[in-house]
């Protein structure tokens, strides 16, 4: 019986669809709805693709990709012509043969059981469509995304790495900077944590193993009415988001869990007297969205990130018939998934905010054009 893959498309007004493999020819992205006349070059696309790409550091994957995007249609003389904008980003450095003793073998802690479960057949190479190598298409349209929001309301989506094992930085989601992000090949803002974070990364790399973590995300500048009553809240659509990428276990905003612990008059954000158009709170427990609706405070969410579940030591498993047998996973992976998920989280949350952008502006009946 022949199986249809869905998914792979997300947004309502920017939507963006995905195509392609770990050790395919090649990643693909459409980015249609993008507004017409928004200045976009290679050069918007690439400081994120570096961010995200593997073999930049010691304590992440030493696949070398140089992820080298190529805009194939939509954009003329430098601006968006409202069309669909193609990118594609090549794969320049698969080594599928480390894939070829495993490849009848479960991996634990990967979907390749739940993929045959589902589709009967798998792409063994590296995980197919299920590795994170995909997301390298959804950071290209996510810098699109962002330049929109940057230019249309000022908006900034800013990730960083908050926690490592039982390492948690010192972070103020309301002035940590870019630059203080980029400082340390961990990408954690709190330089005494980060030192240590890296120690820990390169611990677990020499005993052949890996770690997991929790990275932050900040959105600066939303603007209040973002998102809709009930099924598509905002923080809704912004779960889904990342909860679609890899590795990711948990997705908590403001006060998060910690919330089932404290009182009402605890966890209530109380209102600052001021214009009524620009109403803030005097705290930020909520982290930015009430009733699911952007509330115009900073938007504060967390991702919990698994232990990367390729790793090198022997591992009991079966094969596809179901038979005992150990398995050990060769190839190049991240002993911490953290460094390199930042902007993948970033992505998934400007691509989200954009959409609702334009859902709230087509609302309103404001042309783009013509503010």
């Amino acid at each position: 019986m022949m199986r249809r893959m869905a998914g792979s498309t997300l947004g309502t007004l920017f939507r963006v669809t995905t195509a392609g493999e770990s050790h395919g020819p090649g990643n693909v992205v459409i980015v249609d709805g993008c507004p017409a006349g928004l200045a976009l070059g290679v050069d918007d696309l690439v400081p994120d693709l570096q961010r995200r790409r593997p073999g930049q550091s010691k304590i992440v994957t030493q696949r070398k990709e140089p992820d080298a995007p190529e805009i194939l249609s939509g954009v003329f003389e430098g601006r968006t012509t409202g069309t669909p904008i193609a990118i594609l980003i090549r794969n320049a450095d698969q080594r599928s043969r480390d894939y070829s003793a495993i490849q009848d073998l479960y991996r634990p802690g990967h979907a390749d059981h739940t993929w045959d479960a589902k589709f009967g057949f798998r792409d063994h190479r590296g995980g197919g469509r299920a590795s994170a190598r995909e997301t390298v298409a959804r950071v290209a349209a996510a810098a699109i995304a962002k330049k929109l929001l940057r230019e249309a309301c000022g908006v900034e989506v800013l990730a960083y790495v908050r926690q490592v094992g039982g390492i948690v930085a010192d972070v103020d989601p309301g002035a940590v900077t870019l630059e203080q992000v980029e400082a340390t090949p961990v990408r954690c803002p709190d330089p005494a944590r980060a030192a240590e974070m890296i120690s820990l990364i390169d611990a677990v790399r020499r005993d052949q193993d890996s770690i997991g973590g929790v990275a932050e995300i900040v959105a600066r500048g939303v603007p209040a009415g973002l998102g809709e009553p009930v099924f598509d809240k905002l923080k809704a659509d912004l779960a889904k988001a990342l909860f679609s990428l890899p590795a990711v276990l948990g997705v908590e905003y403001g006060n998060g869990f910690r919330a089932a612990t404290l009182r009402g008059s605890e966890n209530n954000d109380l209102y600052q007297p001021g214009d009524p158009a620009a109403l803030r709170t005097a705290t930020n427990r909520h982290g930015g969205m009430l009733g699911g609706i952007s509330s115009g405070m900073p938007i504060v969410m967390r991702a919990v990130v698994k232990p990367t579940s390729s790793i090198p030591t022997p591992q009991a498993t079966v094969n596809r018939a179901g038979e005992a047998a150990e398995i050990r996973t060769t190839g190049r992976h991240d002993p911490c998934l953290l460094p390199r998920f930042v902007p993948m989280a970033e992505a998934m949350v400007a691509l989200t905010l954009a959409d609702h952008w334009l859902r709230w502006r087509a609302v309103h009946g404001i042309d783009l054009d013509r503010e």
